[in-house]
């Protein structure tokens, strides 16, 4: 191992304060983050936060590699990244909320809370001639927004040049104005739209704009205090440079987050419920413990169990190969969900653990896209036993 690689292992194997971690918990952490260095090394992972949770404590959280790899700064425990469709889970919490309040049915149409969905037509194949346009034989449910079975394509012709271009309203109008792709409920397409108008619903069901209820009834609670879809000056201080692989696939090049406009700081930017959150791996654990404890955290109960078992058993029907709530792919014992820069989420009930894998990367040269399963390979075989 190269001697400055040697440094960022002790460096930048970064753990908690001590609060949160027994003196016994600590000492394996420079494994963990041990079993990334080789990529960095490499040149194949620029740098990753890691951490593994149980259901009451962090048990650890590191860093590795750099935030800018030109520059060598280390990547801190801190780093805010964009974690993109990680956001869709936290906007089916934010729902699941109004749900066990009673203010929304999953099985209700959409177009009882958005009237503009009563229009809805969805484009019937026909051989030789364009698509027959037809009211569907069933109106789009709120249960279908939420597990990609809604029809809708990913976006609306009117979301360019970036998806954060429309406000959330003018989105979700777009997307009743353009055909579905199928019947609602009889395939899985995933969809930004879809999550999009769930929270669409959020701001009319609860007269409150979207954003300020994720930050009062889920983020307050949970002290997601990183969590944001608009970056202050402080936190574009500790924002991760995104990276994709260089020419012939070797190396690593700085890109940028081609899916948002920029400048990130700028509130004009519409909020995107399907992929617009920035976070911090601390913040992503707190919400993943809080599912793994069936919508618990510190004391307060966020969800019900109810809300948190819908969302995390597969709503999928039986003829659709793909396994996914609410919000959530599923499968077995595990939830999660990935972000578009390979940011990752997941939560294993059977072995009572949270773990969050935050790195910028659209793309990976050589071996980089295995470091995501050594991490999570390193933290079961360390902490598997933790929840039981």
């Amino acid at each position: 191992m190269k001697p400055t690689l040697l440094c960022l292992a002790l460096l930048l194997a970064a753990v908690v304060s001590p609060a949160q971690l027994s003196a016994d918990s600590r000492k394996p952490s420079a494994g963990i983050a041990a079993v990334l260095l080789p990529y960095v090394e490499a040149d194949t992972l620029a740098g990753a936060v890691v951490l593994v949770a149980d259901k009451d404590k962090v048990l650890t959280l590191e860093a590795v590699g750099y935030s800018d790899v030109a520059a060598k700064t280390p990547l801190k425990t801190d780093a805010l990244v964009w974690i993109a469709s990680m956001s869709k889970p936290v906007t089916a919490a934010a729902l699941m909320i109004l749900v066990d309040e009673g203010k929304v049915n999953l099985d209700d149409p959409v177009e009882k809370y958005l009237p503009e969905f009563k229009a809805v037509v969805v484009a019937v194949p026909r051989k030789g001639d364009a698509p027959l346009l037809q009211k569907p034989s069933r109106p789009i449910i709120v249960r279908d927004l939420l597990r990609h079975t809604s029809g809708m394509p990913f976006k609306s012709a009117a979301e360019t040049p970036t998806l954060d271009a429309l406000h959330l309203k003018d989105a979700v109008e777009s997307y009743a104005k353009t055909p579905l792709m199928y019947e609602p409920g009889t395939k899985y397409q995933y969809s930004n739209a879809g999550i999009n108008t769930a929270g669409r619903i959020i701001e009319v069901v609860s007269k409150t704009p979207y954003e300020e209820f994720l930050d009062k009834r889920l983020f307050a609670p949970l002290g997601m205090t990183d969590t944001t879809f608009w970056p202050s000056e402080e936190q574009m201080k500790r924002l991760a440079k995104s990276y994709q692989p260089g020419p012939e696939k070797k190396g690593l090049v700085e890109t940028k987050i081609g899916q948002l406009r920029y400048p990130l700081t700028d509130r004009t930017r519409g909020p995107m419920p399907a992929g617009g959150l920035f976070s911090t791996a601390a913040d992503m654990g707190r919400f993943g413990q809080m599912l793994l404890n069936g919508g618990t955290a510190g004391g307060k109960q966020v969800l019900s169990e109810a809300a948190v078992k819908e969302m995390t058993t597969r709503q999928t029907g039986e003829g659709i190969k793909e396994s996914y709530g609410l919000g959530f792919s599923v499968s077995g014992d595990t939830f999660g969900h990935g972000g578009a820069f390979a940011t990752n989420l997941s939560v294993d009930k059977k072995r009572g653990l949270v773990l969050v894998w935050h790195v910028q990367h659209a793309g990976f040269p050589g071996d980089g896209g295995k470091s995501q399963g050594a991490f999570r390979k390193a933290a079961e075989d360390r902490f598997g036993t933790a929840g039981k």
